[in-house]
C-alpha cells in the first residue's frame, strides 16, 4: 500500500486479519500503518528502487488516500494489479477535474454533482461574489492537496468568501 496514516493503519490490520501479508510504502518512520505492516518501505513515493521493492513483495497494491503521486501507481501498474487506477487517482487529487468528471458523469450516474464554482483568478472570485450567492453558505477548497479539514474554509458571506480565498494563498479552489 501506498501511504501509511491511519486508514491504512485499518486496512492493514484488517488485511493482516484475513491473513494476508501487508508492505507499506510510506516516507514517515513513524507512520500509523509502517508500524504495524509486516514490511514498511520508508521512502519518497516516487522512489524508482521503493516501488521496485514494493513491487516485489506485493501481489497486489493500493493506496491508503489520493494524494500519492498517480505517476507511482502507474509505474507500479506496469507489473502490478494497482486499484485504484492512477487515472482515477489523477482525477481525485483535482477537486475541480473531480468535480467536471462527476458532472459529465451525472446523465450516466443519476446522481448530480453539488453546484460549485472554480476559482483561480480574481476575476473569478469577484464573478462568484456577484452572480453566484446562492453557493453560500459553503466551504472553500483548495483544488489540490487538501484533506482532513485542510486546505478548507466555512464561508457565510462573499466577503468571507474573499478572505478565505486569501488566507488559503489564492490558489486553485472551488
Amino acid at each position: 500500500m501506498l501511504g501509511g496514516g491511519q486508514l491504512g493503519r485499518m486496512f492493514v490490520h484488517a488485511a493482516q486479519r484475513l491473513g494476508y501479508f501487508t508492505a507499506v510504502l510510506e516516507p514517515d518512520v513513524q507512520s500509523p500503518a509502517g508500524l504495524v505492516s509486516h514490511h514498511h518501505i520508508q521512502t519518497d513515493y516516487n522512489d524508482p528502487a521503493g516501488l521496485e521493492q514494493l513491487a516485489h513483495l506485493c501481489q497486489a497494491i493500493t493506496t491508503e488516500f489520493e494524494n500519492v503521486p498517480a505517476q507511482a501507481l502507474h509505474t507500479l501498474a506496469q507489473t502490478r494489479s494497482v486499484a485504484p487506477s492512477a487515472a482515477v487517482v489523477g482525477i481525485a487529487q483535482n477537486r475541480i477535474e473531480e468535480k467536471a468528471h462527476f458532472t459529465a458523469c451525472a446523465d450516466l450516474s443519476g446522481v448530480n454533482c453539488a453546484p460549485y464554482a472554480m476559482i483561480e483568478t480574481p476575476a473569478q472570485l469577484r464573478t462568484v461574489q456577484d452572480e453566484r450567492a446562492d453557493l453560500l453558505p459553503g466551504i472553500l477548497k483548495t483544488a489540490r492537496m487538501g484533506y482532513d479539514g485542510k486546505g478548507q474554509v466555512r464561508v457565510k458571506t462573499t466577503g468571507e468568501l474573499a478572505a478565505a480565498w486569501a488566507e488559503l494563498g489564492s490558489v486553485a479552489a472551488c
